[in-house]
């Protein structure tokens, strides 16, 4: 087959999209992936085919007042060539970038969506996706979700008008599902199945398992020690303060017996931290060489790194900051696979109670292994490649 692959540049949604494109290209096919200009470097790296992609806040700025769709237009426009140049069999698309989707549309080319996170269609009677609040164990639950449904769909519903605003400036016929970005050809969605809550069966959706990639990196040496490996792993989009890391080091260094490995991110400190002495804080950290070592892992829920957690076998305990960040957080409580802290109330003594539950919960370390044993038995690139080669020959 010939793809093209499009995401943009957030790592969120790019690493999972190289993740493929690496999948696709050890299947013996030619793979051109779109995506932000810093990352051409690394997707070259990996065999695949580079294309710089339109750069656009996903939301509109200050600097940037252009409307989501007006952006979508017009990145579309600027797309459109390149689909024409690569006459792929088959177009992948990031659920937040539509423009390879609607230039591929244009040119008569099947389009399948990659969702880099849990799937964000929910079942009648449930909460809405990225709330942060778990199932209704009751009816009068349901009622109370169902009720609220009407409401919490007019995001969608306006979402739907533009882009369908959109597509009547391409030419493009009106869509009528709510959720308008998904294919209703293909919809792959790349997280672990235990974390999706019950609801019916979505049209030509697969649940294929996470897709994990980083960049390459240097290696970095673990605390030395027989006792529990704590990683402290903030997001690297949120959290400007770092109040996440300085509460989880204050916290943690009264955890006699436990070894703490923090990062920084490469976001500047302000202000120095104070370190314990079993606290050992780096610029960066490799989570593929680090993660297999730890026994927990402290993170703000984004899912790639939530991903990395559960892959490795260790128990998250999630501090959400912001964007789809608390669903995750939820999700992972709901699954027993690890322990979530509000916010407001992520002090020092509270993440090192969650901590210390992580620790030496065993229902928390069995599920986490479960999620291990899942991720390493279903290879995610290679289902999504079976797919994609179907959809390509249907």
């Amino acid at each position: 087959m010939r793809l093209l692959l499009g995401a943009f540049g957030d790592p969120g949604h790019a690493f999972p999209m190289i993740a493929l494109g690496r999948a696709l290209r050890a299947g013996g096919h030619d793979v051109t992936l779109q995506t932000a200009k810093h990352w051409e470097e690394v997707v070259r790296g990996e065999g695949l085919a580079f294309a710089p992609a339109p750069e656009y806040p996903v939301f509109p700025t200050r600097e940037a007042p252009l409307k989501p769709y007006q952006a979508v237009l017009k990145a579309t426009e600027e797309t459109q060539p390149l689909v024409e140049q690569c006459a792929p069999d088959v177009v992948v698309h990031d659920v937040l970038t539509l423009a390879p989707a609607l230039a591929a549309e244009r040119a008569g080319v099947k389009v399948a969506t990659l969702v880099p996170h849990v799937d964000p269609r929910t079942a009648p009677g449930a909460p809405p996706y990225s709330v942060g609040a778990l199932p209704p164990r009751s009816a009068f639950g349901r009622r109370f979700w169902g009720a609220l449904r009407p409401a919490t769909n007019r995001g969608l519903e306006t979402g739907r008008a533009e882009l369908n605003e959109t597509r009547r400036r391409l030419g493009l016929p009106a869509v009528e599902h709510l959720h308008s970005g998904l294919s209703r050809q293909l919809t792959m969605v790349a997280s672990f199945p235990a974390l999706e809550y019950p609801r019916p069966a979505e049209r030509a959706t697969e649940i294929i398992g996470p897709l994990i990639w980083e960049p390459p990196t240097e290696p970095i040496a673990i605390p030395a020690g027989d006792g529990p490996l704590v990683l402290v792993a903030p997001s690297t989009a949120q959290d400007p303060e770092h109040k996440l890391l300085r509460a989880s080091i204050r916290g943690l260094g009264e955890l006699d017996g436990v070894r703490v490995l923090a990062t920084w991110n490469r976001r500047p400190l302000r202000e120095p931290i104070e370190l314990p002495a079993n606290v050992t804080l780096v610029e960066w950290i490799s989570y593929a060489q680090t993660m297999s070592d730890c026994d927990v892992v402290i993170n703000h829920g984004g899912h790639g790194t939530l991903a990395r957690v559960l892959a490795s076998g260790a128990v998250p305990v999630v501090i959400p900051a912001g964007g789809d960040q608390s669903e995750n957080a939820a999700r992972v409580a709901w699954a027993g696979a690890g322990v979530r802290v509000a916010p407001r109330f992520a002090s020092p003594r509270a993440i090192r109670g969650a901590t210390e539950r992580a620790l030496f919960e065993p229902s928390l370390r069995s599920k986490a292994r479960e999620f291990q044993a899942s991720y390493q038995a279903h290879d995610a690139g290679a289902r999504a490649t079976e797919l994609l080669e179907k959809l390509a020959a249907s």
